[in-house]
């Protein structure tokens, strides 16, 4: 069941996704319209989820789950990163990528290699007060207030400095 992604509880979980590339506007409406469809049908063991999501910076695609009424099981969390392939192979992007950072770059959000960004930090071209996107984020209260923070209030400050 899809829920409005606003409305779900702070406890929500969540997980987030983000692309190796800026997505056009007409691929986040296809991207939209395919998630929506996707959770009108994610189920755990033939319950239905309440989940919900949004595509934030035309970048990130975050999905959201009320864990009150059921929790993801194995074979749904499967489910939603063959999801995620799918999209990945479509519109060719990286999402399931950990080893990269995505972080602004004056007013532009850059994405680059872990080791990219080891470098850019070593060379002080990002500092401790860089605003990093922290995708490790577990909970929808989480996302909203520890998601975008500078780089040394997240796991990215062990690599300053």
């Amino acid at each position: 069941m899809v829920t409005d992604f606003k409305k779900l509880p702070d406890d929500s979980r969540i997980w987030v996704y983000q692309a190796n590339r800026k997505l056009s506007d007409e691929e986040v409406q296809k991207i939209e319209e395919q998630t929506r469809e996707f959770l009108t049908q994610w189920t755990a063991h033939g319950t239905e989820l309440e989940a919900g999501f949004e595509v934030k910076y035309n970048r990130f695609i975050v999905i959201g789950l009320n864990q009150a009424n059921a929790s993801a099981s194995g074979c749904s969390i499967d489910a939603s990163v063959r999801f995620i392939q799918s999209l990945e192979k479509q519109f060719e992007l990286d999402l399931l990528d950990k080893m990269n950072v995505t972080f602004y770059n004056g007013p532009y959000i850059a994405h680059k290699s872990l080791e990219d960004f080891k470098k850019m930090a070593k060379s002080r071209s990002v500092s401790p007060n860089t605003v990093v996107f922290n995708n490790l984020v577990n909970t929808k209260a989480e996302y909203e207030e520890h998601w975008e923070v500078p780089a040394k209030d997240s796991w990215h400050s062990r690599f300053l400095a």
